[in-house]
C-alpha cells in the first residue's frame, strides 16, 4: 500500500482529497495530519517518515497582513524541506500552487516561491517532485469568505444576505472533486518524477454574474418552491449540490407535504423535479434498517408516505449525526446531501412506505454508493 500524508488535510481541499483517497481503501493508507505538527519538529520528521507521498495543501490564503502570507507559505516549505532532510525517507512531494502566480498579489508569489524552492531541493538530491498549478477552486463546505465566490455567495442567499459582484470577470473553474481526480492521477503516474509545472486544466469557465444568476435560481426554485431545478450538465449539477451543502439541514427538512382530502382518500405532489431521474417504492418491516452507504454526485430524496421513520444522516469521517423523524399522517421528505451517509429506519409498529427519487438511473458499473454505517 502506498502511504499517502496530505498537509492541509482539515482545509477544504484537504478534506475532500482526503475522503476521496480513503475510498481507495485497499491501495492507500492516508497518514494522518494536523498543522500544529508544523510546530513540533520531531513530530513532523515522524510524520515525513511514514510517507511515501506527502501533497502539501497547506497554506495561508488570507491576512490582514499581506507579508505575513509569503512568510508562513515560505516557512511551510522550508519546515517540510528540512524535516525530510533529517529523516531517511524519500516521498514524493506534490505541491499545490495556483493560477494566481501570474497575479501580483501575496499569495500567488508566495506559492510562485514555494515551488521553485521545492524545485531546486528536488533537482540537487534527486527527489521526486510535482508542482501543481490549480486554477479556482468550488466545491461543498468551503468556507465563505474565503475559499470560493461560489461558497460566499451559496452562504449568503441561504442565510438572507446580499450578494455584492465586486469585478465580474470571467472564470476558470474546477470542481474539487474533478481535482481529486487529477491529483490521484499524480500519485498513480508521475511518483518520483520531476515535474516542474503540472497545470491542472480547468473545467468550466463563466463570468462571476453568470454563477450569481444559476444560485439565485437555485435558491428560488429549491429553497422558495421545493423544486428540483435545472440542471442541464455537470457544471449545473455540482454548482447545485454545492449550493445545497450551505443549507442547515435540521431547520430546512423534513419537509412536510401538503395533502388534500376528501371522501375518497388524499392525494399529495412528492417530487416536482425539471429534470429526469429514477423513482423507486420500498416497503420496510418494522425494526429494520435500509441504506448505510452514501453518494459523492447523486441528489436523492426519501419521501416517507405511510408508517414511522428515522432518518438519518453523518458527514463522512465526522461523528456528529442527525436525526428526522416523519410519522404517518404527516408524510414528508428529506433530502440526503453529498458526502453524507444515510440511513432509513422503521421506528413504528407497522410496514414503513417510502418513496425515492433520485437524479440519475442506477448504473451498476458506476453506482456512485460507498457503504458506511451511519
Amino acid at each position: 500500500m502506498i502511504k499517502i500524508g496530505i498537509t492541509g488535510q482539515n482545509g477544504f481541499i484537504g478534506s475532500h482529497l482526503y475522503n476521496y483517497l480513503s475510498l481507495f481503501r485497499n491501495e492507500y493508507k492516508l497518514i494522518p495530519f494536523e498543522n500544529i505538527i508544523f510546530n513540533d519538529e520531531n513530530k513532523l520528521i515522524e510524520f515525513v517518515s511514514n510517507c511515501d507521498v506527502i501533497i502539501h495543501l497547506a497554506a495561508l490564503n488570507r491576512h490582514h497582513n499581506e507579508n505575513e502570507i509569503i512568510k508562513v507559505n515560505i516557512e511551510l516549505v522550508e519546515k517540510l524541506i528540512s524535516a525530510i532532510s533529517k529523516s531517511s525517507s524519500r516521498p514524493h512531494i506534490i505541491f499545490s500552487s495556483s493560477t494566481q502566480e501570474k497575479l501580483d498579489n501575496p499569495y500567488g508569489l508566495s506559492k510562485k516561491m514555494g515551488r521553485k524552492i521545492f524545485i531546486e531541493w528536488a533537482k540537487k538530491l534527486g527527489y521526486g517532485f510535482t508542482g501543481l498549478v490549480i486554477p479556482n477552486v468550488f466545491g461543498p463546505f468551503g468556507k465563505p469568505y474565503y475559499n470560493s465566490v461560489v461558497s460566499t455567495f451559496s452562504h449568503q442567499l441561504i442565510v438572507g444576505e446580499e450578494p455584492n459582484i465586486i469585478n465580474d470577470k470571467e472564470l476558470n473553474l474546477i470542481y474539487v472533486q474533478e481535482l481529486c481526480d487529477e491529483i490521484h492521477k499524480v500519485v498513480i503516474n508521475y511518483r518520483d518524477q520531476l515535474i516542474e509545472e503540472y497545470y491542472v486544466p480547468s473545467t468550466y469557465s463563466s463570468k462571476v454574474s453568470k454563477i450569481l444568476k444559476l444560485l439565485e435560481i437555485y435558491y428560488y426554485d429549491y429553497i422558495e418552491n421545493k423544486i428540483i431545478p435545472e440542471l442541464i450538465n455537470h457544471f449545473d449539477i455540482n454548482l447545485f449540490n454545492t449550493f445545497r451543502s450551505y443549507i442547515n439541514y435540521l431547520n430546512f427538512f423534513p419537509v412536510f407535504y401538503k395533502t388534500h382530502s376528501d371522501e375518497r382518500g388524499i392525494f399529495s405532489e412528492l417530487v416536482k423535479s425539471k429534470i429526469k431521474g429514477q423513482i423507486s417504492f420500498s416497503t420496510t418491516k418494522p425494526g429494520v434498517t435500509r441504506g448505510n452507504h452514501f453518494h459523492t454526485r447523486k441528489i436523492e430524496r426519501f419521501s416517507v408516505i405511510k408508517g414511522k421513520a428515522k432518518i438519518q444522516i453523518r458527514k463522512y469521517n465526522t461523528n456528529d449525526i442527525i436525526e428526522f423523524t416523519i410519522e404517518n399522517g404527516n408524510p414528508g421528505f428529506v433530502d440526503m446531501p453529498i458526502w453524507y451517509t444515510h440511513n432509513l429506519i422503521n421506528i413504528g409498529e407497522e410496514e414503513l412506505y417510502t418513496v425515492f427519487w433520485i437524479n440519475e438511473f442506477y448504473n451498476v458499473t458506476d453506482p456512485d454508493t460507498y457503504f458506511e454505517p451511519v
